[in-house]
């Protein structure tokens, strides 16, 4: 303690020096280090104090990428500093050997150019009178934490730690330890700034605790990383000996074993010529590599698919006709388009046998049984069944697959789907293609365009597998529900083959012969215990579901054998018949009931036929007129289109106002109102035109309009009706809703040959050229026309 008071009483340190500001470093007292000095007010700061005393006020940045601090930019305590040594660089730096004196702090900035001078104030340590037990074991403490930072691999110079050893003073002992544990600027200024001796030692020891934790954390990873390093190689020369041993002994190690293995099977494989060259090539690469390399494994990944796919290997088609239609048959009702289909291409493979594989594409509302044709395809060719869903896809890569420079890379679904079913010629479904997405990764659809093309998919390049693979033997077929949202050049290399929905007789057909044998059998419940009578079925068809296909149906029939198997387990009666009038006590209230609106002939309604998603469905266009000025409001939520045929029917009914029977001033002194229910379901399509023509005309002239008719076609303003698409679905919702008589364009009298003929029974088809032909049917004349006298 006396030695040191006497050493700061044998340096006097002036009240103005000149400040040296130093960057990514805080200088303590009695620490001597050398700085390298570029900035030139720097430099002109050590000039001045080598004129002088030899003296500069070391102050730290706040911040060290300022490169021209001002005074805000400077901590308010830094060291005064005596400088030992100056040397001059050719790079025009200055290099001084610096040496802290006595900490100090910063009253003000009497200059600011050509250099920053202050006035200072010497901070002198607070005195320890005498030496507490909680002092000496802080003293103690941070030497031991030296010294194992030390033996844990902490660089600290020898000296340092002999003069540690021999140093008692709490506030000197702080300063060396924090001075040479290379702290962060901001933990070093903190020290620093700490009056109190005890306080700053404790400070530092506080650093130590967690400078020790670190190494040790630091000491076991490097452990843990040698000990891995030291076992591969340990393994590596192992390896080696046991590979000479090997050789000595004429044996053949694992590593030519696998070799031999891969090239046995590249051999079995068959495969053609240019994709045995690369499978070779891959197979000499390996053979150079080491076996626990990265690179290899990927090799080997690779070789593994190029040696399981079926390159050669195809299933044997069963040519019985007879028997595909059995099958066929056995598995879907109806579907007769399709299924001819199917014997057609079996008959042209009977009589040839090498053909490219058909593209078919089954669009058609939900539930009408277009993925489970394809496996009863599948069965009916005797081929392997392989599917895939392009819901939501949106990665090319999910479809030509990853390159093999990518981590994880795997070849795309297609190749995929090929090697699942181990035969180069199965039946491939690639399900929902109407719902496939598009986004930065690229565009899925057009790289199908390769796939669906009989012309190119002879050689289809996998981005993953690098050679082409031949798909024209595969059969593929595609799923949809609507052929609209198909691209174009993808919609042209298929073969589309419309699916419509189901009538009540064919959804009676259906339950009866799959849909309830199958959940009779899923909740193990007999015929004996359970049996549901036609007209039942009949009820849950009409009164239960609304759908063009049959999944709501397998549900009702699912809850009705559900409720069954609750009252069995609860030791109800063991048999139970199911008929209309008890029904309802195992389903609930009906969800579906008759339309009671067209009971009766009403004026300015009429009933048209429209399509949908679910299958067909028909709608009811109400018109109405009230006193006004001429003018026509359409309600209903309807699409541009519909609006487009309201206004173009509007403007026909006009047109032949004398004709109907109307006044021509009718027009002018009456407002017009058409609505279309249900008012929250969006509407649009221009098939509604002879519908709403007809409601105007209804509405005008006071005429009913027959409630057994119903139509669709499109009208122009001269009166002629243009044909419309979906014609099967269209009469399908007139039979569900009991409709005998349908007017539709004569121009579709051709789209009746595709519907079934028990569908057409007691169905009467009217077939109109123009709205005269609509509205002689339509209208009843059993009213006074409005308008007349």
């Amino acid at each position: 303690m006396a030695d040191r008071e006497k050493d700061e009483k044998e340096v006097e340190i002036p009240d103005t020096l000149p400040v040296l500001p130093v960057r990514d470093i805080v200088v303590f007292p009695y620490m001597i280090l050398p700085l390298f000095v570029g900035r030139e007010m720097s430099i002109k700061a050590i000039d001045h104090a080598l004129d002088t005393n030899r003296m500069v006020m070391l102050v730290t940045q706040k911040d060290l990428n300022i490169e021209n601090p001002t005074t805000d930019d400077l901590f308010s305590i830094g060291t005064v500093g005596l400088i030992m040594r100056m040397l001059k660089l050719p790079d025009g730096r200055v290099k001084i050997l610096v040496q802290g004196v006595s900490k100090a702090r910063v009253l003000g900035f009497v200059q600011k150019e050509p250099f920053y001078t202050a006035t200072i104030e010497k901070i002198v340590d607070q005195k320890v009178d005498e030496m507490t037990i909680e002092t000496e074991a802080i003293i103690r403490t941070v030497k031991e934490q030296l010294d194992k930072a030390v033996s844990l691999g902490k660089t600290i110079l020898p000296d340092i730690m002999v003069v540690v050893e021999n140093l008692d003073d709490p506030g000197r002992l702080a300063d060396l330890v924090a001075s040479n544990l290379g702290l962060k600027t901001e933990q070093a200024q903190e020290i620093l700034e700490i009056i109190d001796p005890v306080q700053r030692l404790k400070k530092v020891s506080d650093i130590m605790s967690r400078e020790i934790e670190l190494l040790i954390v630091q000491q076991k990873i490097q452990t843990e990383a040698r000990g891995e390093i030291d076992k591969t190689q340990r393994e590596y020369f192992l390896r080696e000996q046991l590979k000479a041993i090997q050789k000595e002994l004429g044996e053949i190690d694992e590593r030519a074993e696998e070799i031999n293995e891969f090239r046995k099977k590249v051999e079995e494989a068959k495969m053609p010529e240019k994709v045995m060259k690369e499978a070779e090539k891959q197979l000499k690469r390996l053979a150079k590599m080491h076996p626990d390399s990265a690179e290899a494994a990927t090799v080997r990944t690779y070789l593994e698919w190029m040696v399981e796919l079926p390159w050669s290997k195809s299933t044997k088609d069963k040519l019985d006709i007879k028997a595909a239609e059995k099958v066929l048959n056995k598995d879907h009702y109806d579907l007769e388009k399709v299924k001819e289909r199917i014997l057609e291409y079996l008959s042209v493979r009977k009589l040839k046998e090498k053909m490219k594989g058909p593209i078919l594409c089954f669009i058609g509302p939900p539930g009408v049984g277009k993925t489970s044709l394809g496996k009863s395809i599948a069965r009916a060719l005797g081929r392997e069944f392989a599917r895939m869903s392009l819901g939501g896809v949106r990665d090319e890569a999910e479809i030509r697959g990853h390159r093999r420079t990518y981590v994880g890379a795997l070849p795309g679904r297609i190749i995929q789907g090929i090697r699942q079913a181990a035969t180069n010629n199965p039946v491939f479904m690639l399900d929902e293609i109407d719902k496939i997405g598009m986004d930065f990764r690229g565009d899925p659809s057009s790289a199908l365009l390769e796939v669906l093309d009989p012309e190119q998919n002879n050689s289809f390049v996998d981005h993953y597998l690098g050679v082409p693979f031949d798909l024209t033997n595969v059969m593929f077929i595609t799923t949809g529900n609507l052929v609209d949202t198909i691209p174009g050049p993808l919609r042209d290399r298929m073969e589309v083959i419309y699916l419509s929905g189901y009538t009540a007789e064919e959804k009676l057909g259906i339950a009866l012969n799959y849909l309830v044998p199958k959940q009779l059998e899923e909740h193990g419940i007999t015929k004996k215990i359970l049996k549901i009578t036609d007209p039942a079925l009949l009820q849950i068809i009409s009164q239960y579901t609304r759908e063009a296909g049959v999944r709501n149906l397998e549900r009702e029939i699912a809850n009705l054998c559900r409720k069954v198997a609750k009252r069995i387990a609860e030791g109800a009666d063991k048999k139970f018949n199911i008929t209309p009038r008890n029904l309802h006590r195992f389903l609930g209230v009906p969800k579906f009931l008759p339309e009671e609106e067209m009971e009766k002939d009403e004026v300015g309604v009429s009933t048209g036929l429209a399509w949908t998603e679910s299958g067909g469905d028909i709608i009811y266009v109400e018109a109405t007129t009230m006193k006004g000025k001429g003018g026509l409001t359409l309600t209903g939520q309807l699409g541009d289109v519909m609006k487009e045929s309201a206004q173009a029917a509007l403007s026909y009914v006009r047109s032949r106002a004398k004709s109907l029977g109307i006044n021509d001033d009718l027009f002018s002194r009456t407002d017009l109102h058409i609505h279309v229910p249900a008012g929250a379901i969006p509407k649009d399509g221009p098939s509604a035109g002879i519908t709403m023509a007809t409601a105007i005309a209804s509405a005008l002239t006071g005429k009913p309009v027959s409630k057994s008719v119903a139509m669709t076609g499109e009208v122009t303003l001269r009166g002629r009706v243009l044909p419309i698409g979906g014609l099967k679905e269209k009469t399908l919702a007139a039979k569900r809703m009991g409709i005998k008589r349908v007017v539709i364009p004569s121009r579709n009298r051709k789209d009746l040959e595709d519907i079934p003929k028990y569908i057409k029974k007691d169905m009467e088809f009217i077939f109109a050229d123009t709205m005269d032909d609509v509205l002689k049917v339509a209208l009843k004349t059993n009213r006074k026309a409005k308008g007349k006298s």
